[in-house]
């Protein structure tokens, strides 16, 4: 039988980004109501266009992020990919905060997350170059 055991912090990790992007489908409904643009418009008053692009950049990066995570998981370490998750997320907030503020207060957390999917990616990329070494 597979020990999930160590897998339980990546899980909790994706299940807080989820929460976090249900958070922000949320966020861009009630920026429909306050500023009236009725669906099926995406854009109208600029306060609407931030909050309905941080919902759309996270949805843009959920996939990279999300395969990244598990990948990172599963051949490097579980504890370190989900810790690099939660950067990620803490960026992903920093960025919805600043972004629903003012477009250039987005750059601080869109670097986070950036850096973050960058080095799950290439740590994925190590880990599963260094497995194939071990297959001869």
């Amino acid at each position: 039988m597979i020990d999930l055991k160590p897998l339980l912090f990546p899980s909790l990790v994706t299940v807080l980004t989820l929460i976090v992007y249900l958070v922000l489908i949320i966020n861009v409904g009630r920026a429909r109501a306050k500023y009236k643009v009725s669906p099926p418009q995406t854009s109208g008053d600029p306060g609407f266009e931030r909050v309905f692009r941080v919902q759309q950049n996270t949805s843009e990066q959920l996939i990279a992020f999300l395969p990244s995570l598990w990948l990172f998981s599963l051949f490097v370490s579980p504890i370190w990919g989900a810790g690099i998750g939660l950067i990620w997320i803490i960026g992903r907030i920093i960025y919805a905060w600043g972004y629903y503020q003012a477009a250039e207060k987005r750059t601080i957390g869109f670097g986070i997350n950036s850096l973050s999917i960058m080095v799950l990616l290439i740590g994925s990329l190590v880990g599963i170059i260094r497995l194939f070494g071990t297959l001869g």
